[in-house]
């Protein structure tokens, strides 16, 4: 049970990437009062919050309707962690886990971030929808498991929020190569993990069987 709280909670922080969302949210609210920032950040983290859980319950069922199997969601999963992992250690933004430009520049023209890019995609973005659901099938049928998933999700989201109430303090701290030092250090155990979903999918799909 220590080896699945270790990887959901390594799987998430790289993910979600609490740190450099902090960072981001610091820069998009330098004009916003801090009230109305602390407004942004609680409402922020409550709909990213009800996404992914969304997600951690309901995707495997989704997965099923549409045919999809265990397998097949591995090697997925693990191919899109693994691209994300490898844009952690090069430092580099990724898809997964950051906005596009368009929605930088919507969100810099708007004063109320708190859904859209903050909720989502900054903190649930394609990468820790996918962590969510993965996670939760690889644990299927272990409640314990499951419970530790959740709650290493929930940890992820409570220090996102934290940092958030402290972007401005946490961006001075870290500066930007502290930043990046702590993102290549979760990439490099996300590419390990991220390939060891791929592993035991291609395992489980029989593919190799004989």
């Amino acid at each position: 049970m220590l080896e699945t709280a270790i990887v959901a909670f390594t799987t998430f922080f790289a993910t979600v990437g609490p740190i450099d969302v902090a960072a981001m949210f610091a820069a998009m609210t330098t004009d916003a009062a801090p009230s109305f920032r602390r407004s942004m950040a609680l409402r922020g983290i409550l709909i990213a919050s009800l996404i992914l859980l969304l997600f951690a319950f309901a995707g495997e069922f989704l997965l099923r309707s549409l045919g999809i199997s265990l397998a097949a969601l591995k090697v997925a999963g693990g191919i899109l962690l693994l691209l994300i992992g490898i844009d952690m250690v090069f430092a580099r933004p990724s898809g997964g886990t950051s906005t596009t430009n368009e929605e930088t520049s919507e969100a810099v023209a708007k004063q109320d971030i708190s859904v859209v890019p903050l909720a989502t995609p900054l903190i649930a973005g394609p990468g820790a929808m996918g962590a969510a659901i993965l996670l939760m099938a690889n644990a299927e049928g272990n409640l314990l498991a499951e419970a530790i998933v959740i709650a290493a999700l929930l940890a992820i989201l409570l220090l996102t929020l934290l940092l958030l109430l402290t972007a401005t303090k946490v961006q001075q701290l870290f500066g930007v190569t502290g930043m990046h030092v702590v993102s290549r250090i979760f990439g490099v155990l996300l590419t390990a993990l991220a390939v060891q979903f791929m592993f035991d999918g291609i395992a489980q799909s029989g593919l190799l069987a004989g």
